[in-house]
């Protein structure tokens, strides 16, 4: 891990937000690999914060990406994904989790709003119903067109084939 104040362990971080409730703030969650950063990301991050009051990015560590991406993945470690993401204004704390899935980080965390990009409809987004039973909300934010890791991943793979 970064020695960033934004990365914290899961549990550190559940007494967190809990505390951040307490006192009165919206918490947001979001989760994904952020497997080469680009403007989409950002656009997102920056929405999703506006949701709330404070942003927690959860993301895939790089055994559980591998399991969903395939073995050329992720591109950047998760060292470096949780410091590029704790580096943006918008996001105020960043951890890592090894499932395949962010159902237990939810769990942990219980946020206030529940965010995930338009690829997923509220009704597939895990954690969706521990979030409702607390009396939060789940949002599906809109994809910015054209801009994705594996767009991007893409492109680089065709240009270094037209460049042998």
């Amino acid at each position: 891990m970064t020695n960033s104040s934004k990365v914290r362990a899961r549990g550190a971080l559940a007494k967190e937000a809990a505390s951040l409730r307490r006192d009165g703030c919206r918490v947001v969650m979001t989760n994904g690999c952020f497997d080469l950063l680009h403007v989409g990301h950002l656009r997102y991050l920056q929405a999703a914060r506006a949701l709330g009051d404070r942003l927690v990015v959860g993301i895939n560590s790089d055994a559980s990406v591998r399991g969903l991406k395939g073995t050329d993945r992720p591109v950047v470690p998760q060292d470096e994904r949780a410091e590029m993401l704790a580096g943006l204004r918008c996001v105020d704390f960043v951890t890592v989790f090894d499932e395949p899935d962010p159902l237990a980080l939810v769990q942990a965390l219980k946020p206030d709003v529940l965010v995930k990009g338009g690829d997923w409809t509220p009704d597939r987004i895990v954690g969706r119903e521990v979030v409702e039973s607390l009396g939060g909300r789940v949002v599906s934010l809109p994809l910015i067109p054209g801009r994705s890791t594996t767009g991007l991943l893409e492109q680089i793979r065709a240009e270094a084939r037209e460049g042998e």
